[in-house]
């Protein structure tokens, strides 16, 4: 799998803690209110550990609300333009900073959102702002700094102190692929996913693979699961075919959590070459994009999300020794888990594939469909490069060998 290793854009070293532009917050000038907000927060972001507790001990007192909104508004904007979607910077927050700077930034967002009509608005931009309840829940009668440090019983210095903190987050997201386009640059357009009948029944087995306690019966779920996507992509492909469509396959950013994000991305990458799509790692975020078509996106996020969650659970089973329990062994169980898994999962769409009723006819449309999705991953990423995973552990290799091994796929 391709992976990023970025470092931040600004080329510029951390700012030595000195002033910090009070009289600027204080001046009651607009302009020149947000731009002091907006410099506090680049030398939080930039390393100055003390200047949001400074700063806000500096102007206690001081209503600097709508300064804080004019700055949050274009340091959004920017992280907008930087390719970042609604769901990126929640994940960001939810492993950066606290639950209120985190929520501040879910506010900024909702705010964000009204500045554009419904149909300038890609659904999927949409439908993240709604799993994050992003919603203009405060009134124009007082400003939302304000009825927002009531919410959460914040004082007004830990108010802004959270504030700023989001802002600094906001200003330390790198530049990433715009993968949506931005509100108000396109008119919506219809994403073609899997039909709700489907994902259902799939959803379903996956569910029982992730409550079941025994490794063989839950591998079988999955791989049934996996023919059924298969067979749906198939359907799918077929009806496509030779119908003209300009327009780039989709991308998505699937996050995930520590430790042993390395062999969990491998683990991704393995149901995404499963799934027909391409894959790619940015390790100092910890998150991946996946390239491919909606319906096959959709196949890659349902299988990945439940195979994290099985084989977790399967490499959690095996914990009887001391051995067991080092992070060398669970890495090289967790990798050697997710090239076997890889392997079956492959194997089981080769045979889908192949006791499809035209085959013949269904190759040369699936070449073609790698074609658009190969052209477009290095249309996204032009530039990546190749990493391995260091393997400390044999027993654990072994182990997580094992555990996929035991995966009847023959069960349906």
């Amino acid at each position: 799998m391709a992976k990023q290793n970025r470092r931040r854009r600004t080329g510029r070293r951390p700012a030595a803690a000195g002033g910090l532009p009070v009289d600027a917050a204080l001046s009651g000038d607009l302009p020149q209110v947000a731009d002091a907000i907006a410099t506090v927060a680049f030398l939080a972001a930039q390393g100055d550990t003390t200047a949001l507790d400074r700063f806000a001990e500096q102007v206690a007192g001081a209503d600097l609300a709508a300064g804080v909104q004019l700055a949050g508004a274009r340091i959004l904007a920017r992280a907008f333009e930087f390719g970042w979607l609604p769901a990126d910077i929640h994940e960001a927050a939810r492993r950066r900073v606290d639950e209120f700077a985190a929520g501040y930034l879910t506010d900024l967002m909702a705010a964000h959102r009204l500045e554009f009509a419904a149909e300038a608005v890609d659904e999927i931009w949409q439908s993240q702002l709604d799993e994050l309840g992003a919603t203009v829940w405060w009134t124009a009668e007082r400003s939302h700094l304000a009825q927002w440090t009531d919410r959460t019983l914040l004082t007004a210095p830990e108010a802004l102190t959270a504030a700023l903190t989001a802002l600094a987050l906001l200003i330390r997201l790198p530049k990433l692929e715009q993968i949506l386009p931005l509100p108000g640059t396109a008119p919506r357009v219809a994403h073609h996913h899997v039909d709700e009948k489907t994902l259902g029944r799939v959803r379903g087995l996956l569910a029982k693979a992730e409550s079941t306690s025994f490794a063989e019966e839950a591998e079988a779920l999955s791989a049934k699961a996996q023919e059924l996507m298969t067979k749906y992509a198939i359907d799918r492909a077929l009806l496509d075919h030779g119908t003209t469509d300009h327009d780039l396959p989709a991308a998505r950013r699937l996050w995930l959590d520590t430790p042993y994000t390395d062999a969990k991305a491998l683990l991704v990458d393995m149901v995404t070459r499963a799934n027909r799509c391409r894959a790619i790692f940015l390790a100092d975020w910890g998150f991946v994009t996946i390239v491919g078509d909606d319906t096959d996106l959709d196949a890659v996020e349902l299988l990945s999300t439940s195979l994290l969650v099985q084989a977790t659970r399967a490499m959690i089973e095996t914990t009887t020794t001391e051995e067991s329990r080092s992070r060398h062994y669970r890495k090289a169980f967790l990798t050697a888990y997710a090239a076997r898994i890889g392997e079956r999962l492959t194997k089981a769409t080769e045979a889908t594939i192949a006791e499809s009723p035209d085959p013949a006819r269904l190759l040369p449309v699936l070449a073609s469909h790698q074609q658009r999705v190969d052209k477009a991953f290095d249309t996204y990423f032009p530039t990546v490069r190749t990493k391995g995973i260091t393997i400390r552990s044999e027993q654990g290799w072994d182990a997580g060998t094992e555990a996929a091994d035991r995966a009847r796929f023959d069960t349906y």
